[in-house]
């Protein structure tokens, strides 16, 4: 009995793997993307793009362990959910308001230690922010913020 549940789990274990999901990689250029209507210093760019832009643009870096499923799934909601709450590819298509409101969460996301997920930077290392680099972020954010919407 528990020699057919094992084959009957690794058999679906193993069709599992042949239901793959659509993957995030836009070869299309990035014409609204954030840095082409806002100023985006490059070390500010750099940090986005190692700690941000795998689940909140449209060029998802994929680790060699979202080729096995159920994980590459999850992988996919994930980015699916981020693009969802900000996009930095899209980011020049948002309003004036839109763009303020995200670049406050940005702030609050990076100063609570919020983002990026724990989940995420257990995989990926090079996505934890020192503290200069969060305190970067959060100045770029709350100066770019006051620029577009002062009070």
């Amino acid at each position: 009995m528990i020699k057919k549940v094992f084959l009957g789990l690794g058999l679906l274990f193993l069709a599992a793997q042949f239901i793959r999901p659509a993957k995030n990689i836009s070869v299309a250029a990035d014409t609204a993307d954030i840095g082409t209507k806002y100023a985006v210093p490059p070390d500010v760019k750099r940090v986005l793009q190692k700690a941000c832009y795998d689940c909140h643009s449209n060029r998802t870096r994929y680790p060699w362990y979202a080729e096995i499923q159920p994980v590459g799934w999850w992988l996919a909601k994930h980015v699916k959910d981020g693009k969802q709450h900000l996009n930095f590819s899209e980011f020049a298509t948002y309003s004036s308001k839109r763009t303020a409101d995200k670049l406050d969460q940005i702030s609050d996301e990076v100063s609570q230690q919020a983002m990026p997920l724990p989940s995420y930077k257990w995989g990926h290392r090079e996505a934890r922010l020192t503290a200069s680099e969060m305190k970067m972020l959060t100045d770029w954010a709350d100066a770019l913020h006051d620029e577009i919407a002062p009070d």
